[in-house]
């Protein structure tokens, strides 16, 4: 997937938005006001940081070399995902729909109900 299949792909779960708030070359996504991901597609490698379970985490950082800790993000619940790197489609579109559901769960209850917020499959 490219930089724009992935931008896509983001703004197509429900209720996800975009912004800048951490200035150009950084681009944050989120699920009503809840973070899912963090794009950084210039300035050298392009990144993408995801929200992800600890324990799931460690074992992707050991699968993938292209996922690695969250750069400049909590290590124990973000990865990085190195996008110059060749990371099956399919697995991007999961770890993605993961980092929604973890990021969503966050949100009060009231909230999700609602706007009928319910965890989304992690598989295709």
């Amino acid at each position: 997937m490219d930089i724009e299949q992935l931008h896509d792909y983001c703004l197509s779960l429900p209720h996800s938005s975009e912004g800048m708030p951490f200035g150009d070359g950084y681009i944050v996504y989120k699920v009503v006001d809840r973070v899912f991901a963090i794009m950084a597609p210039d300035g050298g490698e392009p990144r993408l940081s995801l929200k992800c379970d600890p324990d799931r985490a460690e074992d992707l950082r050991a699968a993938y070399p292209a996922i690695i800790p969250g750069y400049h993000l909590n290590k124990k619940y973000w990865n990085t995902l190195l996008l110059d790197q060749l990371l099956p489609p399919k697995l991007l579109r999961s770890l993605i729909r993961h980092s929604w559901n973890e990021a969503s769960a966050k949100l009060t209850k009231r909230v999700r109900t609602e706007l009928g917020i319910t965890p989304l499959p992690e598989e295709d």
